[in-house]
């Protein structure tokens, strides 16, 4: 049996060894996908103890960087994010190779496209972290050109910068507070863990949409706003789900951009099995 798992401090809480199972399971495949607390400083020693029966990993908070270092291959997206979620290994005599690769953005783009066809200029990212980056990339997919950047510490916004620069993206960085008057804004990403306490922010219109990364609790405080006032909100779950996809096809030895067999149905299955709707909101 090959060995997965997602890998991150806290872990516990993670849905992925469910998500990915539940796949593994309509695949026919014989996989055996868990979860291991590895903290900021533990992942080039808990990498290097993998034995043979090691396929791939998954990387949360606060990894999705530290991983870089250790990568032998890296495909173009984390060359340009420099954020990798992802790690299938290759075993030779001598060692096993990592090669990473990146499903967020996809995951970001998928999510919220299935559940609204608006288009929007502008998208205000909450945050700072691995995610950011990923969103900004899954928003210049989507459409926007104009991003405002709102994290606590405006100095660690340098990477952010570079990679709009490199997008040809129009970026504002701006300090993140929550006592400040309620924002109005179109399209919203927010990657703030889910215990932080978000900015006043309000939807402009019924075809506003928020994507909150956090998913526990859901709807989140934000999200339930965003609801009450008639806008679109998207779960962390939607994302979580889609970029899921991603890694198990990966996995699965297909290329990220490759479709599964039964992909629609596979969807369905992750979808239920984290207790969505087994249909995203048009």
């Amino acid at each position: 049996m090959r060995r997965l798992a997602v890998l991150g401090s806290p872990i516990e809480h993670s849905l992925s060894p469910l998500l990915q199972s539940t796949a593994f399971a309509r695949l026919g495949l014989d996989m055996d996908y868990g979860r291991a607390e590895v903290a900021s400083g533990e992942l080039e020693a808990f990498v290097g103890g993998l034995d043979e029966s090691w396929l791939g990993l998954s990387l949360t908070m606060p990894l999705k960087r530290e991983v870089i270092p250790l990568l032998d291959d890296a495909s173009p997206l984390v060359q340009a994010l420099g954020v990798a979620n992802t790690v299938v290994l290759k075993h030779d005599q001598v060692r096993a190779t990592l090669a990473g690769f990146n499903t967020d953005v996809d995951g970001i783009t998928r999510a919220v496209g299935r559940a609204t066809s608006a288009r929007h200029e502008s998208c205000t990212i909450l945050g700072g972290g691995a995610t950011a980056l990923s969103a900004l990339a899954a928003a210049a997919e989507l459409g926007a050109s104009r991003i405002t950047l709102r994290l606590r510490d405006t100095s660690k916004a340098d990477d952010a910068r570079e990679l709009a620069e490199r997008l040809d993206l129009d970026l504002t960085v701006e300090p993140l507070t929550v006592d400040d008057a309620v924002r109005t804004l179109d399209f919203v990403i927010s990657t703030l863990p889910g215990d932080v306490d978000k900015p006043r922010i309000a939807p402009a219109s019924a075809e506003s949409v928020l994507l909150d990364v956090a998913y526990d609790p859901w709807p989140s405080p934000l999200a339930t706003s965003w609801q009450a006032a008639g806008a679109i909100a998207v779960s962390g779950l939607d994302m979580l789900v889609e970029q899921a996809i991603g890694q198990v096809r990966l996995f699965s030895g297909l290329r990220q951009d490759s479709p599964l067999p039964s992909e629609d149905d596979i969807r369905t299955a992750m979808r239920v099995s984290v207790g969505l709707p087994a249909e995203a909101s048009a």
